[in-house]
């Protein structure tokens, strides 16, 4: 995890809230740090994690996840963290004769779009079954990335059921949180990306938006992260919603904040 993105948030693993859902965003940019770091971050929060990853393989997760501190293989092995590789699931899948039921079963039918399965094993994965379960803290799903399902043929409003479950489940019955990752291609012809995007912003407590800088590529700023709290308030209060806007630098093994126009190398 890195810790100056917990210091902005004013979290650590050792104060993690529950039952919120936070919407990681990227937009002409590469957001996947902002997963990495949630990801490491519910780790070493001792937290039960069900990841569903459908960029890039548990290798590439594990690689990365070491540089920040812990282990994917040894959490899996130990029943921490649950992992569902949609890169050579979806070969599986599609290649298997026999229809076995899969959280991935979408994919062999004409109209892709039964979300089903893939909340089944949500919800499988992070209902405590038995006493061992309870030296875990709060469930966790994180899914990286969202958009990958539109890609699939699946519809954003089936995508958006599919969490509307995941939240009653996780959030709600077992006070858990979920973590997700959409990207915003920045097309205006792309109705269903902005109905997905629009309805997980509706719904998310935290919004962190990645965004490539406007004048182009450069070496000493990377981007910058929008920080958005949205608190649900009383039907009879007005909502009051907070935003910060830093610049950032990706490292090695961290990544760097400060303000914009405020780099350590421009200055």
């Amino acid at each position: 995890m890195f810790p100056e993105l917990n210091n902005l948030l004013n979290t650590s693993p050792d104060s993690v809230e529950q039952g919120t859902l936070t919407l990681l965003c990227d937009a002409g940019t590469d957001g996947s740090f902002l997963v990495h770091h949630f990801l490491s971050f519910y780790l070493k929060a001792n937290c039960k994690v069900c990841f569903v990853a459908l960029v890039q393989s548990f290798s590439h997760y594990n690689v990365v996840g070491q540089k920040l501190g812990v282990s994917l293989t040894s959490a899996r092995e130990r029943g921490q963290l649950v992992f569902l590789e949609g890169l050579k699931s979806s070969v599986d899948v599609v290649l298997r004769a026999e229809a076995e039921p899969h959280p991935l079963g979408f994919l062999r039918e004409a109209g892709a779009g039964n979300l089903q399965p893939l909340y089944e094993f949500v919800r499988e994965a992070l209902e405590p079954v038995d006493c061992r379960e309870a030296a875990w803290r709060s469930p966790v799903l994180l899914v990286d990335d969202l958009s990958v399902l539109l890609g699939l043929g699946v519809g954003a409003v089936a995508v958006l059921d599919f969490i509307h479950y995941c939240r009653a489940t996780v959030c709600c019955s077992l006070q858990g949180s979920i973590v997700a990752l959409v990207h915003d291609s920045g097309d205006a012809e792309d109705e269903e990306s902005d109905v997905l995007l629009n309805g997980l912003s509706h719904q998310s407590h935290l919004i962190l938006r990645a965004e490539g800088l406007a004048t182009g590529f450069c070496r000493d700023v990377h981007g910058q992260l929008r920080i958005l709290w949205r608190r649900p308030s009383p039907p009879t209060a007005a909502r009051r919603d907070r935003s910060l806007t830093f610049q950032y630098k990706i490292q090695d093994k961290s990544v760097s904040f400060f303000a914009r126009g405020m780099s350590p190398a421009v200055l």
